[in-house]
């Protein structure tokens, strides 16, 4: 059975058995949702869910990045879940058609603490967790995502869980118990986005797996069978069009979803939607050296599907830009790059942003396949000069086909971190990220990620 396959994997897979790249690909992506969760741990949003963390009156066990506050592993899990996804600059599984990082790294940084997990042991849950992920939603299916669930949430609280199952130790029994109660709060809409509700999602997995694993790991029961048969998972929230659940098992430790389709890693601070037009426009403006007043008219195509998360044409917020074709093509256009500062609700309301939005046009472009923003290619056709300019997109930003150099890296991780750290405590912290493997407690990087209290940092 399915469920019994997978908690074996994630429970009994020896540390030793996971490739130099899957860990790799680990690393970096610890690392950069630790600087993403830092620099959005003030926004409005996050500040919320943290009052809600410190309302729940927990043991301060675990720490609330960026913050000296501390709650009990599910509500630090949830507040620093919600900081990481807050400015849609996290990362992307293509093979999970979401988000994995926001809700891994804080289940791993909180049941981390608590269990007093090594780094290595910390990589290694990330690294086998992630297969979870992967393995569920090519199960589930595409449709899953196009009827309106949104799969961070959905299949996040699964990893989430397969995480907190491997750092507390869990065997597979216990886990495959702990899967069945995270079943049954598992949820999220598409249609929240644009509001604080689609990094609520984030959060929320968090908690749902440390909650069902340690309510597994202290006895609660559950159906042990949640991915199989009649009323399961699968049937349940799958429109019958995913891949075979025996294949995909067969896939697990031989096929790493950390190698291939592998990590796609976020430069722009918005829905990954937005990117290959993004990326395609910024290297248009470059070549043909284009002022914002020359451009009569941006046209962006889409193949079937692959614009379904933007759902704003026209934003009046922050948030929902982020999920508005319109606006980020105005904020290239305007900034250079839409950046941090782009999403702010006074940029979004800036004339000069509402004119060039009124210039963009979208359509779909024909085409037989599954496309997303990570999976598939989009057009993009600039007029200005009188004449029009087309180019088709096939590669996805920060895709391991189109990479963030390191030096990208390392400038997105500083900008970030240090919103609530300084750049000296960021740059030190950046340097702990890169040693991860020899920590002997995990809690030592939450310790590094509390602002210091020299006001001159």
């Amino acid at each position: 059975m399915l469920t019994g396959t997978l908690a074996t994997f994630v429970t009994e897979t020896p540390s030793s058995a996971l490739p130099e790249s899957v860990i790799v690909t680990a690393r970096r992506a610890i690392a950069d949702t630790v600087g993403v969760t830092l620099a959005g741990v003030e926004e409005e949003t996050a500040a919320i869910a943290r009052r809600w963390a410190l309302a729940a009156g927990a043991r301060p066990v675990a720490g609330i990045l960026g913050t000296a506050d501390g709650s009990s592993p599910a509500e630090a899990a949830f507040a620093n879940g919600v900081a990481a996804h807050v400015l849609d600059f996290d990362d992307s599984l293509p093979s999970m058609r979401g988000h994995p990082s926001a809700t891994l790294v804080p289940v791993l940084l909180a049941v981390g603490q608590d269990a007093r997990a090594s780094g290595a042991e910390v990589l290694a849950a990330y690294a086998l967790a992630l297969e979870i992920g992967g393995k569920i939603f090519q199960s589930l299916g595409d449709e899953h995502y196009l009827r309106g669930w949104h799969s961070t949430a959905t299949i996040g609280a699964f990893t989430a869980t397969a995480a907190a199952g491997r750092l507390w130790r869990l065997d597979a029994p216990r886990l495959a118990m702990a899967w069945g109660i995270a079943a049954s709060m598992t949820a999220g809409l598409v249609r929240n986005f644009g509001t604080m509700t689609k990094s609520f999602h984030t959060g929320h997995a968090a908690r749902i797996g440390v909650t069902a694993a340690w309510m597994a790991r202290e006895g609660f029961t559950a159906d042990t069978e949640i991915f199989d048969g009649r009323s399961g998972f699968l049937e349940t929230y799958g429109f019958g069009d995913g891949r075979d659940p025996a294949a995909l098992a067969a896939e697990l430790g031989r096929k790493w979803e950390a190698d291939k389709p592998g990590i796609f890693t976020k430069g722009w601070p918005c829905c990954y939607c937005n990117h290959r037009p993004v990326g395609g426009l910024i290297e248009l403006v470059a070549e043909l050296g284009l002022k914002p007043e020359e451009i009569d008219e941006v046209a962006v195509g889409f193949a079937p599907g692959s614009d379904r998360a933007l759902i704003r044409d026209n934003p009046q917020t922050g948030l929902e830009a982020k999920f508005s074709i319109e606006y980020a093509v105005a904020a290239t256009l305007l900034d250079g790059a839409p950046g941090l500062d782009s999403f702010s609700d006074a940029a979004v309301a800036r004339p000069q942003a509402r004119a060039l939005m009124r210039r963009v046009r979208r359509y779909q472009v024909p085409a037989e396949g599954v496309f997303s923003g990570v999976i598939g290619f989009t057009d993009i056709a600039v007029t200005a000069r009188g004449q029009r300019i087309e180019r088709r997109i096939d590669r996805v930003p920060g895709s391991p086909d189109w990479p963030l150099s390191d030096e990208a890296r390392r400038e997105k991780f500083l900008a970030c971190a240090a919103r609530a750290l300084g750049a000296t405590q960021a740059a030190d912290l950046l340097d702990l990220t890169g040693r991860l493997e020899g920590l002997e407690d995990i809690g030592s990087l939450v310790a590094a990620a509390r602002p210091a209290t020299d006001s001159s940092q």
